[in-house]
């Protein structure tokens, strides 16, 4: 039996002073408060009320009981209350994941305003390119590029990204290169992943043109920062997300070199674990990565992310 329940129509009862006006006030059968009643006291082993067709009597044990149970109501209603009240505030403990490269160049350098206007939060922020289980890390958001590995995962898409081909001024005037066709790929430094050695193709398209380039530069990394560090220092071109460079290159410190052409695109996610509901510290945590993306390469909330591998693609929400 549901002993709160039960509890709270023995108070109601005794505070109406009869079962019928106990049953209207509660939106109840007299049945039913009747029935509720019997079945508490039947759970107890005694006689709570003693009652006839005129009168509601406590008996010695319902004295003792019913103070009891104001408390305990008492007690509950609070730690709903304040169960409530936390949970409408933006503050405790925010755990991020994020890959490397976005993690330190946009994630970590935006979080210093986002604490600011959120005192009450302590943001704790783990880099790195192996996704963790969300749930056994205890991770309230992680970023994702593309996909996203457990179907008990829920993805809102956050940016699309394309990439770009730039390197220093200098280098690019001199190589004079309005094609990607004629872009030398040992002038290209290359970006692996972690655990290989070949770079990633760089791939350009426009109408029915398409254009691969292998890199063949004497530099190649698994971090783009340093690969943009080597881009600066005029060691060779880089094919890396815009969001990486686009602030070099509207300082002029970097040149866009193909820009007329279509590259790969990448969506980042932000990934939480699938819930009913969605705590305020991490909803706001989330719009404020929107207002940080650029908000004109924001994807469709329709595309579709992937899930796993060999799993079927869902639409990010």
């Amino acid at each position: 039996m549901d002993r709160l329940w039960g509890m709270e129509v023995f108070i109601r009862v005794m505070e109406c002073g009869s079962f019928s006006r106990a049953a209207e006030s509660l939106d109840l059968a007299n049945a039913t408060v009747t029935s509720s009643l019997r079945n508490l006291e039947k759970h107890l082993g005694v006689t709570l009320i003693q009652r006839n067709t005129r009168h509601l009597h406590l008996t010695e044990e319902g004295r003792q009981f019913l103070p009891r149970c104001q408390e305990i109501l008492k007690a509950v209603a609070q730690a709903e209350s304040d169960v409530k009240t936390s949970a409408s505030d933006i503050a405790g403990p925010l755990r991020i994941e994020a890959p490397f490269a976005i993690g330190q160049s946009l994630i970590c350098p935006a979080l210093v305003e986002f604490t600011k206007l959120h005192p009450g939060l302590s943001v704790s922020v783990t880099l790195t390119n192996h996704p963790q289980k969300l749930i056994e890390r205890g991770t309230d958001v992680a970023i994702r590029m593309d996909r996203i590995e457990d179907a008990d995962l829920v993805g809102r898409p956050v940016y699309e990204a394309r990439h770009v081909v730039c390197g220093a001024p200098a280098l690019v005037a001199a190589m004079q290169a309005p094609h990607p066709r004629d872009i030398d790929p040992r002038r290209c430094l290359g970006l692996f992943e972690e655990g290989h050695t070949t770079p990633f193709p760089w791939l350009f398209k426009q109408a029915d043109d398409e254009v691969v380039i292998r890199p063949q530069g004497a530099l190649n990394f698994n971090n783009t920062q340093a690969l943009i560090q080597a881009a600066l220092q005029e060691v060779g071109l880089i094919y890396v997300l815009d969001i990486f460079v686009a602030d070099l290159i509207h300082e002029g410190k970097l040149v866009d070199l193909c820009p007329g052409w279509d590259t790969k695109l990448r969506t980042f996610h932000a990934v939480t674990v699938k819930s009913r509901f969605t705590s305020p510290k991490v909803r706001a945590f989330i719009d404020y990565l929107l207002e940080v993306f650029d908000a004109r390469r924001r994807p469709s909330v329709k595309t579709l992310v992937e899930v796993g591998p060999g799993r079927k693609t869902k639409k990010s929400r």
